[in-house]
């Protein structure tokens, strides 16, 4: 007799198991505990097995009938059931452990080690926010290019153009991870060069940005032989002020107690006041300079003339001196190294575009605008200093 969903709602357990046939092999096996299983009896190569279904209701009568009719096709084509679900298990664990989402936080775990903490906390953000919720569970040696560029396009449908590009860069690292640890033949996002909306750009400086040769910069500067000049070099680099803020920079403008250099409007090219917060070391190095030019009116006076402050031409030629050509580094590009590492690090685009003192396009905002983010502007020059250090030292 076929088995009904009636006549199994109302199955009462015994103290002995019970067994109830629905043909084909198929059979409810009903233990004294209560629990209700479904299982189907078959020969494979002359030997007497069993395959499970799962419990009921969980399963139902017409689902563990389609497992029944199922396994009846393998049995006719060859397949040992038992095997074959086996080694289907086996199959989706290894497609698992090779999903895009494990494979992902594996990267990440491996490399976060070498990060700013701010700079790993963007990364996983990005790699949570926008890959893994529509990728993650796709085994990495299976997904295609196209699959990528339209969770990409989707991060550009909403503006974010620098983060269509950064996620992208974040992708081919983890595809060239899985490609080393056996996961995928090739680096999929490869393909994509070209693909995104450019990032606009204003203008170009030559500039520094690999960080290795950051770090070999640094440690030029630190050579040179005119005191000044090195000191100025310096400030340029660790705090990203234009040429013309820092050549002229006053004593009374620093704040060693508050830590930070307050540049008046006056001097800036948008004609907003300007606050540049000051890491450890450039206190340190501040306090070191004033012993040497503290009795005068500027922190960087010229060569002939303690009444006025160093020229734009003494920074590039001490570049120059250094072997940075015109293609290589100028006075401005210490502004671009800091805009390209600080982005590449993951940091608010809004504390960068702040720091870096560019044009707010709400004229009355502007007006309002200096202390904007400053809590958050502090944390990250004190970081970007660390780092600059840590490059210098070769640690990072």
């Amino acid at each position: 007799m076929k088995l009904t969903d009636t006549f199994l709602r109302a199955l009462k357990t015994t103290d002995k198991i019970q067994k109830y046939a629905d043909g084909g092999g198929l059979y409810i096996h009903v233990a004294p505990t209560g629990g209700k299983l479904w299982r189907m009896a078959y020969r494979f190569e002359g030997k007497q097995k069993t395959l499970s279904f799962g419990a009921y209701p969980a399963v139902s009568l017409k689902e563990a009938r389609n497992g029944r009719e199922e396994a009846k096709e393998q049995i006719a084509k060859g397949i040992d059931p038992s095997v074959h679900r086996k080694v289907a298990k086996t199959t989706k664990k290894a497609e698992s452990d090779n999903s895009l989402s494990v494979v992902a936080r594996e990267w990440y775990e491996r490399n976060k080690g070498s990060w700013m903490p701010h700079h790993g906390q963007r990364v996983l953000a990005r790699i949570e926010r926008d890959i893994i919720p529509v990728l993650g569970s796709k085994p990495i040696g299976t997904i295609t290019a196209k699959e990528i560029l339209d969770v990409l396009r989707r991060i550009e449908d909403r503006g974010a153009i620098d983060t269509a590009h950064r996620t992208l860069q974040t992708c081919g690292r983890i595809f060239r991870y899985a490609v080393a640890t056996g996961r995928a033949e090739r680096d999929t996002a490869a393909d994509l060069r070209g693909a995104l909306s450019p990032v606009s750009k204003t203008g170009h400086f030559a500039s520094i940005t690999e960080p290795k040769a950051v770090g070999a910069l640094l440690l030029d500067i630190d050579g040179y032989p005119n005191l000044i000049i090195r000191a100025a070099l310096h400030m340029l680099a660790y705090t990203f002020v234009r040429s013309k803020e820092l050549r002229h920079a006053e004593w009374s403008e620093i704040n060693f107690e508050g830590a930070e250099w307050r540049i008046p409007a006056t001097r800036m090219k948008m004609k907003d006041t300007h606050i540049v917060p000051l890491a450890g070391r450039v206190l340190s190095a501040l306090k070191d300079l004033q012993q040497y030019t503290g009795g005068g009116k500027y922190l960087f006076p010229g060569a002939w003339s303690n009444s006025a402050p160093i020229s734009d031409m003494a920074l590039l030629n001490a570049l120059r001196r250094m072997g940075y050509e015109k293609g290589v580094m100028t006075v401005h590009g210490f502004r671009s190294m800091a805009s390209t590492l600080l982005n590449e690090q993951g940091y608010n685009r809004d504390w960068i575009e702040r720091q870096l003192a560019h044009g707010e396009r709400n004229s009355i905002r502007a007006a309002y605008n200096y202390a904007e983010y400053l809590p958050e502007r502090r944390r990250m020059m004190q970081e970007w200093a660390d780092y600059l250090d840590g490059l210098r030292e070769g640690g990072v």
